[in-house]
């Protein structure tokens, strides 16, 4: 399975919810050393960007796998930098506006940006 496979897979369950912070860091689990029951227990409180409308989840998950795969900091500002020139925000509460704004429903809009981060991590 592909790590965007697992993504979506992760996103389409309806069992327990994967909020985007958990959606990326447990996809790349593996990568980083840890379970994806200790992937998805360290991302529990940064969805909802860090639960107060902050950093996207999915941005902050991934500048964790970077940071947990040993990537120099110059190439970790470079994701963030290029996150926020294509999107005009890195903020949670921001993103959502932006994306409400256009009729996007939230969903959709979450479900995009943890696939696009997965699919850069890649």
């Amino acid at each position: 399975m592909t790590h965007l496979e697992k993504a979506k897979e992760l996103r389409a369950r309806t069992d327990v919810h994967f909020n985007c912070c958990q959606s990326v860091l447990v996809t790349f689990a593996q990568e980083m050393g840890l379970t994806e029951e200790q992937a998805f227990d360290l991302g529990a409180s940064f969805g909802s960007g860090m639960r107060c409308g902050s950093v996207c989840g999915a941005l902050t998950a991934a500048l964790m796998v970077l940071g947990m795969t040993h990537y120099p900091p110059e190439e970790v500002d470079s994701f963030r930098r290029k996150f926020l020139e294509d999107h005009g925000e890195i903020n949670c509460a921001a993103l959502l506006k932006k994306s409400h704004e256009a009729g996007i429903p939230r969903k959709v809009h979450c479900d995009g940006l943890v696939f696009e981060v997965v699919q850069a991590l890649d």
